[in-house]
């Protein structure tokens, strides 16, 4: 009697210490995903303050917490409704609102207008928070949309959040001598607006294996983008510029 007795205690013990596991387990991705969330958070507070390098910095920091989060989720077999709730707002803020803070403290405060734009220069800043609008408008999308398993429809978050930064941090003396900055912006502002929400395809770095015939794309995609890397700060607005030449390119030829 004993025995079973001890016996039944051992087996709820197991039970109850797999199940703590398990709870632990389960919250990884989440806090991951609360990491992106505050890099997003940061990033923002440092756009405000003219600290576009910082900002920047925060932004690239909530892409690889974003890049493990999922990654991590599958790897525990912890994926959850909740997580993919968790993972689109976290995005919304550290590929939304922080690119479109930068945009905004940059065309805000730093950007000098022409005259003739008159009391109409102190609304153009505002146009930059559209691409926290759009930002969300394709995550909601994406989280329903059941083509982008393998491949994306329309531009990335994190594409977009760091061709934006890249831009501010890399280009700003480029466009404070360039004559027609403000209207450059907003046009670019209009354009990644609709490429977040286009209907394009756009290919994915996910590799299902090695071989040049399944990668052809990705590994020319990777070939051309290495020089880019000597641009510095610029690097991302050539890479990002290159997916969507490549990515536009290939649905053309669909077509």
């Amino acid at each position: 009697m004993n025995l079973n007795r001890r016996l039944w205690v051992t087996k709820l013990s197991l039970q109850l210490s797999n199940k703590e596991n398990m709870s632990v387990k389960k919250h990884i991705p989440n806090a991951i995903t609360c990491c992106n969330l505050f890099s997003g958070c940061v990033a923002c507070v440092m756009a405000f303050s003219g600290k576009f390098e910082l900002a920047m910095l925060f932004i690239v920091l909530g892409a690889v917490f974003d890049f493990f989060d999922g990654m991590v989720a599958r790897l525990l077999g912890v994926s959850s409704p909740l997580g993919v709730q968790m993972d689109s707002l976290a995005d919304d803020i550290t590929f939304g609102l922080a690119p479109a803070t930068v945009i905004f403290s940059f065309m805000n405060s730093v950007l000098v207008y022409p005259a003739f734009l008159g009391a109409f220069a102190s609304v153009l800043p505002y146009f930059a928070f559209l691409i926290a609008v759009f930002s969300a408008c394709r995550l909601a999308k994406f989280n329903i949309d059941t083509r982008q398993t393998t491949s994306f429809i329309g531009l990335p978050t994190p594409a977009n959040a760091l061709f934006w930064s890249s831009l501010i941090v890399g280009g700003k003396e480029w466009l404070l001598g360039y004559e027609h900055a403000w209207a450059l912006l907003i046009a670019l502002i209009c354009l990644f607006s609709y490429f977040l929400i286009s209907e394009i395809p756009m290919f994915s770095m996910k590799f299902k294996n090695l071989s040049w015939k399944s990668n052809k794309r990705r590994y020319t995609f990777l070939v051309v983008s290495a020089p880019m890397l000597a641009l510095g700060y610029l690097a991302p607005v050539a890479i990002i510029t290159w997916y969507l030449i490549m990515s536009i390119s290939l649905c053309k030829k669909r077509a």
